[in-house]
């Protein structure tokens, strides 16, 4: 008579939610353990082997989650490190970002190929804003535009370079998340390399639609568009190596800020021409070509600039004080768990005259932000400023002291 046998135990199956909440913390815990030895050699073979395989195991988690759609583990991650270690936040946020807009393939023949997704931010000025309809309708105009990039060297010879043809919106921008961002390189190399005729489904869905337009006729309009396009190379292609010693590579970068200075006075008028068909005037001013979140990110900072500045601006029109007669305090202020960075301006008397704010990076360098601030008051006529260390919760500056110049 056969012996009833005693049943296996059933294995404790840990839900998707729960799989999830322990890659998120595993990637976390591996930015941590990364960025602390970035740098630094690892001591001894036990422990440089431990640091070789955390390695491994981020970078697929990265990957993984990339391929998986699984942005939320990505953002979380991000988030959760901020608070926990700086470094690491900054460390993890930036070898995401990478992964996303970077895409590397080795072909069969051994060749390795890098595709890059870039924008280039502008402010486009012009009277009830633009109008999606009229845009990028002049097909001369986008091809003479996507070729340039090219001609003015700012992409090698022997480069591939696309150009969506699309002024996109910085929320559409906003909205691409990681995973997108990845499927649409997938979908730009698919078309630049393999030369496949198949759907660009991710590119096209980038394409979500601009807001309402809410500017009258009559409105003066600055309104912060992106250009976006995907460049093809091969990693060994000499027209990227920057040289390894600082004076070589200072020269690189500015001789390449430089073309790009010429760039945008060349191809000024093809962007006016992709952008309005009904002669109306548009001044533009181009910020730097930057792969997809470098650009984003400055685009994104150099728009809350400019509100602030028009913000101070109107609080000196409404009380009627010239701008040589204000002065103005700089300084982080932490709003509901926020930190901003906040500017007040003041008049002869004292008086607040007016009051902005912007966001605050984590990990920010607050004498960057402050100088920038600086830069832009200038524009506006303000020259007086001093530097507090923190605005209080009653909204008042504390340890002020005279900005200087770096």
């Amino acid at each position: 008579m056969p012996k009833n046998k005693r049943p296996a135990p059933r294995k404790s199956s840990l839900s998707p939610e729960d799989k999830d909440e322990a890659v998120t913390q595993q990637l976390c815990d591996l930015a941590i353990d990364l960025a602390e030895q970035d740098g630094d050699e690892a001591e001894g073979v036990a422990a440089g082997a431990v640091l070789q395989q955390a390695a491994i195991d981020f970078h697929k988690i990265i990957k993984k989650s990339l391929q998986q759609k699984k942005d939320d583990i990505l953002y979380d991650a991000i988030e959760r490190t901020k608070y926990a270690d700086l470094d690491a936040w900054q460390f993890l946020k930036e070898q995401v970002e990478e992964a996303s807009e970077i895409l590397l393939v080795r072909r069969d023949e051994g060749k390795v190929l890098e595709l890059n997704a870039f924008v280039v931010p502008f402010f486009a000025h012009v009277g009830g804003g633009l109008k999606r309809e009229q845009c990028f309708q002049d097909q001369e105009a986008f091809d003479a535009l996507s070729a340039s990039f090219k001609q003015a060297k700012l992409e090698g010879p022997d480069a591939t370079v696309v150009l969506v043809s699309h002024a996109y919106h910085l929320d559409e921008i906003d909205s691409i998340r990681y995973s997108h961002l990845f499927e649409m390189n997938r979908d730009a190399f698919g078309a630049m390399a393999d030369k496949k005729l198949g759907a660009t489904d991710a590119i096209e869905r980038s394409i979500s639609g601009w807001p309402e337009n809410l500017f009258a006729a009559d409105d003066d309009a600055v309104e912060l568009r992106f250009l976006l396009g995907f460049s093809l190379k091969a990693t060994d292609d000499a027209f990227y190596t920057v040289p390894d010693d600082e004076a070589g590579a200072d020269a690189y970068f500015s001789a390449r800020e430089e073309r790009f200075h010429g760039w945008t006075e060349q191809v000024a008028p093809l962007l006016k021409r992709c952008l309005v068909t009904d002669g109306s005037e548009v001044d533009l001013h181009f910020l730097y070509q930057d792969l997809f979140h470098g650009g984003k990110e400055r685009g994104i900072a150099e728009y809350f600039t400019l509100q602030m500045m028009s913000e101070l601006n109107h609080g000196l029109d409404q009380h009627g004080v010239a701008s040589s007669d204000a002065s103005a305090v700089v300084g982080p202020a932490d709003v509901r768990g926020e930190m901003l960075l906040r500017v007040n301006l003041y008049g002869k008397d004292g008086a607040l005259l007016a009051s902005s704010e912007k966001p605050l990076a984590a990990g920010a360098d607050l004498q960057v932000e402050v100088d920038d601030t600086y830069d832009a008051l200038r524009t506006i006529g303000v020259t007086s400023l001093v530097v507090a260390m923190r605005f209080e919760a009653d909204g008042q500056p504390s340890e002020m002291q005279p900005y200087q110049a770096h």
